[in-house]
């Protein structure tokens, strides 16, 4: 894919503002720290849906801890725009199952792209659920993944449910650096692995 998605979305943004148009966009949030910016930026031009769906959160004590860091900072973050959180099932069976065979595969491989896939297949089935005008994620802001390899799947599971993606690379334009800032402004949990038992792992053994 060689696109530059910041600069699409900005070209998609720009368009909005000049026809004076608010669509509703569904965000897959994986955390609040990395929700922070993305919901202070995109609020702006869109009426936001949070879908938080994370079963590869492999313990519920750290899954609802998490989830009420984003209901929180929902409630706090000031925006232009209503912002709507809607919970996905928690089942971590879902996620083992889709990565089996490939619990030894390192960080960033091909484990992580099954897990990328599953949550933005389920953010497109529920983009398509609820009539919304296009679907995204907060998985770009982390400098540790993929942001081409996640837009790749982005554009793929949009294909196959019919509904549009908006295609991110948050990360950029000082997105995480401002996730930082915000996160110690609203005080949110910062957790140093992404949520699986093999992330957990890769740190505990760092």
């Amino acid at each position: 894919m060689n696109k530059n998605p910041q600069k699409e979305m900005d070209k998609l943004i720009s368009g909005l503002v000049e026809r004076g148009e608010v669509p509703t966009l569904l965000i897959h949030a994986c955390c609040a720290p990395c929700s922070s910016y993305v919901l202070e930026y995109l609020s702006r031009y869109f009426h936001i849906i949070v879908l938080y769906y994370n079963p590869n959160i492999t313990t519920p004590e750290e899954y609802n801890y998490r989830l009420a860091e984003e209901e929180r900072l929902i409630t706090e973050l000031p925006v232009e725009h209503p912002i709507r959180l809607v919970k996905g099932d928690y089942n971590p069976s879902v996620y083992l199952e889709a990565v089996k065979r490939l619990e030894n595969e390192p960080e960033r491989g091909r484990r992580c792209d099954v897990c990328f896939e599953l949550r933005l297949r389920e953010a497109a089935r529920f983009c398509k659920k609820f009539g919304a005008d296009y679907f995204t994620t907060t998985l770009t802001i982390s400098p540790l993944k993929n942001a081409e390899r996640i837009n790749e799947i982005g554009e793929k599971t949009a294909s196959e449910f019919g509904v549009h993606y908006l295609p991110s690379d948050f990360k950029k334009k000082n997105g995480y650096k401002r996730s930082i800032e915000l996160s110690k402004e609203y005080n949110l949990y910062r957790q140093n692995y992404c949520g699986c038992v093999f992330s957990r792992k890769a740190v505990d053994n760092a």
